[in-house]
């Protein structure tokens, strides 16, 4: 059963975190200060203390939204960019992260901005920062990418981001009914690799937000396949990073990592809240339970006396780093779940349904 009662213990996160922002990995559950910080993993991180303060609205965790949007925003280059990796001594190793950095950066400015409990000048600078990075969207030409920015943009009004998320949905849906069909192959790319629920995720949004059949079908198609595979044990068991899942080949059944199950999680609401599918929640709720031990291992992935969170399974086992990536997963996770839960008792699903972008 997956356990939500369970008090979120936050000294990990702080335990991570020091003035510039959150590190990136560890050696055990010690910072590794020499691997240095990601944007990816301060944006994602800025998600995590905004929900945290959304629910509890303590001063700490604000302080934790300052410190998380002040790193994403010095990351932004002058043309809308965003640089990635920056070492402990606060210097950006590249002069332009991935795409994919640029899409979790959107989500992250987007969703703080949707935030009603944010103060207007945190607002402000995310509106800025979302201005700056709009001409980028045009240029982005790779899956991952298009689709965190979609879902970053679906928190906006206006326009432009309409026809973003449209020009965004567009593309991507192109890529499954170019790939899709052939033996029951459903899906975006000839291989699932990393991040994969994102996507029937962002189709989603998309038919949220345009109303295009199109975009419904290939959301449910996609989510459908992608849930044979993904629970095919009667448990969440995600597409191993040491191999992935090739077309036509097995998949991999390790290394499985958490930020899969933080996805599936969020997906799986996303799909609840537009289709009403009693299953889709299910599968949310056991997306989730990976980390409790629902699982190939049958273990915990939380660390009950660090707060932290293990860093996948392995072919020997549990991987023991608890890194940045790992536990802001889960915290978006259960978040995600604690706050769909309240929505739904206190106001409907209606109001669920554009809280669970």
């Amino acid at each position: 059963m997956t356990n939500l009662s369970h008090v979120f213990d936050d000294a990990h996160i702080f335990r991570m975190t020091d003035d510039t922002g959150m590190f990136q990995h560890t050696c055990y559950n010690v910072p590794d200060l020499d691997k240095g910080y990601t944007t990816d993993d301060n944006a994602r991180a800025l998600i995590m203390a905004v929900m945290l303060y959304e629910k509890k609205r303590e001063p700490k965790y604000l302080a934790l939204v300052y410190r998380y949007l002040a790193f994403t925003l010095y990351a932004q280059n002058a043309n809308g960019h965003f640089r990635n990796f920056m070492t402990y001594g606060r210097q950006f190793t590249e002069t332009q992260g991935s795409e994919e950095c640029f899409g979790r950066c959107l989500w992250a400015l987007g969703y703080t901005l949707a935030s009603p409990a944010m103060p207007a000048g945190v607002k402000a600078a995310c509106t800025s920062a979302v201005s700056r990075a709009l001409p980028q969207v045009y240029f982005l030409k790779y899956l991952r990418g298009q689709a965190y920015a979609l879902i970053g943009l679906s928190f906006g009004e206006g326009r432009e981001n309409d026809s973003l998320i449209l020009k965004l949905a567009a593309s991507i849906a192109m890529h499954f009914e170019q790939c899709a069909g052939a033996k029951n192959w459903n899906w975006f790319e000839d291989r699932l690799t990393y991040d994969n629920a994102l996507l029937p995720w962002a189709m989603f949004v998309a038919f949220q937000k345009t109303r295009q059949e199109r975009f419904h079908s290939i959301a449910c198609e996609s989510m459908t396949f992608f849930d044979q595979a993904a629970f095919r044990d009667g448990f969440f068991r995600p597409v191993g990073c040491n191999g992935w899942w090739v077309r036509g080949k097995e998949p991999a059944l390790c290394d499985q990592q958490p930020v899969e199950a933080s996805m599936s999680t969020l997906a799986h609401l996303a799909a609840f809240a537009i289709t009403g599918e009693q299953a889709m929640l299910e599968l949310a709720r056991k997306s989730f339970a990976w980390y409790s031990g629902e699982n190939s291992l049958g273990e915990s992935l939380i660390d009950p006396d660090t707060g932290g969170c293990f860093d996948g399974i392995t072919a020997s086992g549990v991987n023991r780093n608890q890194g940045a990536e790992s536990i802001v997963g889960y915290g978006i996770a259960k978040l995600a779940l604690e706050k769909y839960r309240l929505t739904l008792s206190d106001y409907g699903p209606r109001v669920v349904e554009e809280n669970m972008r």
